[in-house]
């Protein structure tokens, strides 16, 4: 029951319908291969059940549109296949593409099994809006995206699906809130620094491999005016001193550097608020005046930080890593589970 209750606390907070961020808004990856053969080691078998899935009866997820109000049933598979797309890079390795593509559907399995908690969705499962639901592309979207290595991505991507499109990620028997990210700081980031509801498959781990992924590290340059109005614009009654040198004080910070806690001027942000006000890449950030009275933000990873670093995932699979063994390093204690006709068991 204590799960139960924590993940419809999770549910409740608008930013975990964010897994992470649609491939537009992503870093250059036209270099980021997949350039070794797959190694399979030993793994455990995923759990599976024993009946046979009545491949006659093909299932869907429906999806609102939200410019429209109408509905489409889009079935499975193909979204998961339009999951993937929007969300990592075919380039990536096989493996990589296969731990997108589990996380992906139990991320919309997840969000079908409660989305009666959200009203505006008038009974559909999710809606197509990417700022409050994973990213998914249509197959037009697909093929525009891709250009002339349609044919390529497309079968590279459909094949790592087909491989895994009928398993989900559970803990406790539920499927779980598969939270990723384009990368970490260098470790994942804790469900409660982030949402404030603790998870415990949601907790911070090694991702060292993300220091070296393109965009790691960016500098944001502000004027004081431009942050006096960024913050004023959420919050009308801050004030700012004539000194700039104290505009930023009180910072605390997780264990995996994210700055849960800062006084910007006279009000007190968390390090998210922060990341959303001034459009950076992350809340792992250091805050630094120039000579020339501006701030500096330096910005470390891409993303919440919460769950599966698909960079990560991707060095993983580099290293000859399956795709089961990135899932299990990245969300902890769950286990792998076949679902019947996209019915949880």
């Amino acid at each position: 029951m204590s799960y139960i209750l924590k993940i419809s606390a999770v549910f409740a907070l608008s930013v975990i319908g964010i897994p992470a961020l649609s491939l537009s808004n992503m870093p250059d990856i036209q270099n980021v291969t997949c350039s070794v053969s797959e190694t399979k080691s030993d793994t455990e078998t995923p759990e599976t059940d024993q009946s046979s899935p009545d491949s006659s009866e093909e299932q869907f997820f429906s999806v609102l549109d939200i410019k429209s109000g109408q509905f489409t049933e889009i079935p499975v598979r193909e979204y998961i296949i339009g999951a993937v797309c929007a969300e990592m890079p075919a380039t990536f390795c096989e493996e990589a593409l296969k731990a997108q593509a589990v996380a992906s559907h139990t991320y919309a399995l997840y969000q079908k099994m409660h989305s009666q908690n959200d009203s505006s969705l008038k009974d559909a499962d999710f809606s197509d809006d990417p700022s409050k639901y994973q990213a998914f592309f249509t197959s037009s979207e697909i093929k525009e995206y891709y250009g002339d290595n349609y044919e390529e991505y497309y079968g590279k991507v459909s094949a790592a699906v087909d491989e895994v499109c009928d398993l989900i990620l559970v803990y406790e028997d539920e499927p779980i809130v598969a939270a990723f990210h384009s990368m970490s700081s260098g470790t994942t980031e804790s469900a409660e620094n982030i949402w404030g509801v603790n998870l415990s498959y949601l907790v911070p781990c090694d991702s060292s491999s993300d220091k070296n992924a393109p965009g790691f590290e960016e500098e944001y340059i502000f004027t004081p005016e431009e942050i006096k109005a960024r913050i004023s614009s959420k919050y009308e009654d801050a004030e700012f001193s004539s000194d700039t040198k104290e505009w930023f004080s009180e910072i605390q910070r997780s264990s995996s550097g994210t700055v849960t806690n800062l006084k910007a001027g006279s009000v007190q942000i968390t390090g998210m608020e922060f990341r959303d006000l001034l459009s950076v890449r992350s809340a792992v950030f250091d805050i630094c005046l120039t000579n020339d009275n501006k701030f500096s933000i330096t910005t470390r990873g891409y993303g919440h930080g919460v769950g599966m670093s698909q960079y990560g995932a991707n060095s993983m699979a580099l290293e000859g890593k399956t795709y089961e063994q990135i899932l299990k390093h990245y969300y902890k204690d769950v286990s792998i589970k076949t679902v019947q006709n996209n019915s949880f068991c």
